[in-house]
């Protein structure tokens, strides 16, 4: 079955996480992806870290349904080359530092020149203008500047704190992905293409808008600094092991008192209301921790769940890929990659009833499909032996 992006062909120029984790998702619904990777080690992540067989986990999960091609762009052949897929290409993605497209003679201008309905999109870490746009950036550096630590904090008064998982990037590919989308929605209905420009900072920004920049949000009567609601965290611990517990309604809340055999809860008078017990949550979470600690684990979850409170259990990544919700939601998947042998990875989040793609293409080793895309842009087989013994490509 095709997928609902089958015959769109996406120019890969992004390396690292954000622009990779994109164009993978929009791989997943079945646009061609042709990553294009330098000629000396292709993307950096195919170095990293836990690795089987020369091959890193950081690749293989963000470079599922793409095909590789490893082109030299300081050569005027190799920027030939490039020139010939944007003719045949409907997007071309770059996360770059602002600037070197253009350096390289592949700015927005210059594709539009040769593609003129193209939808040419940028990744930067910080922004297209301003006084952080040429600097190096990571992870750690937008969670820092976006106020996204001090929100894990809790507060303004207490350390700032990274989130354990590289939030910005994977944020910036999930919005990314989005956008090219509705640019090429765009550009079926009209036949226009467009610059789309989307940076890290921007995008934690406005995800942090939704839910944590309330103190912020009435012009005039902003917060002068942020305090914590509580530092209690809705995780407890119990006789053995530990279990997320929530409660925000009033039928939530007399629910978990009747699990308890709470009743004197219901009358008094620090959680008669919601806002009350907001007001009193530092109390009311900790007399909901000195009874989870009566009991195990497994004697609240199926206690609480028989009453209708809102639970779940704490779990490892190892638990995690074994609960049985996550396998009754079939979102872990084991493929065979040539090379690495048997993987396990997630699968597109998002499902559909008529354009689901059925197989999938294992992360490409570096360089392996130059040949067959070259071939399919006219190249003879006299022109790309050439090509690679000259080192403007390199793969197979």
């Amino acid at each position: 079955m095709a997928g609902a992006l089958k015959g769109i062909r996406i120019i890969d120029l992004t390396s690292m996480i954000s622009g990779p984790s994109a164009t993978m998702i929009l791989g997943d619904q079945d646009a061609e992806i042709i990553k294009i990777e330098n000629t000396s080690v292709g993307d950096y992540t195919r170095l990293v870290s836990t690795q089987r067989s020369g091959i890193s986990a950081a690749y293989l999960n963000n470079n599922r349904n793409k095909k590789s091609v490893c082109i030299d762009l300081k050569a005027e052949e190799g920027k030939n080359i490039l020139k010939k897929l944007i003719r045949t290409a409907d997007v071309l993605v770059q996360n770059f530092r602002p600037g070197v497209m253009d350096r390289l003679g592949f700015g927005y201008s210059d594709v539009r020149a040769i593609s003129p309905n193209i939808i040419y999109v940028s990744i930067s870490g910080f922004g297209f203008t301003g006084p952080y746009k040429n600097k190096p950036v990571y992870d750690p550096l937008i969670q820092a500047l976006s106020g996204l630590t001090t929100v894990q904090a809790g507060s303004d008064e207490e350390r700032p704190r990274l989130m354990r998982t590289i939030l910005p990037d994977k944020l910036t590919g999930f919005a990314t992905a989005q956008a090219i989308t509705a640019a090429l929605f765009h550009k079926a209905k009209t036949g226009e293409g467009q610059e789309v420009k989307i940076s890290m900072l921007d995008a934690v920004i406005s995800f942090l808008w939704g839910s944590d920049m309330g103190g912020h949000t009435f012009v005039g009567d902003e917060l002068e600094k942020e305090t914590a609601q509580s530092f209690i965290d809705l995780i407890y611990e119990t006789k053995e092991g530990f279990i997320s517990v929530a409660v925000q309604s009033d039928k939530e809340w007399f629910n978990i008192c009747d699990a308890f055999n709470k009743k004197e809860w219901l009358s008094d008078p620090r959680f008669l209301t919601a806002e009350l017990r907001h007001q009193n949550i530092n109390e009311r979470l900790e007399l909901i921790q000195t009874e989870l600690k009566k009991k195990t684990s497994d004697e609240w979850l199926k206690l609480l769940t028989a009453k209708d409170v809102p639970c779940a259990p704490v779990l490892t990544r190892k638990e995690m890929i074994k609960n049985e919700q996550v396998v009754a939601n079939d979102i872990i998947k084991i493929s065979e990659h040539p090379i690495a042998g048997k993987i396990r990875q997630s699968k597109l989040a998002a499902s559909f009833s008529v354009t689901n793609k059925d197989d999938n293409l294992s992360a490409p080793t570096l360089g392996q499909h130059t040949k067959s895309v070259l071939s399919g842009l006219g190249f003879t087989e006299l022109e790309v032996d050439k090509l690679l013994s000259d080192k403007v490509v390199k793969g197979s």
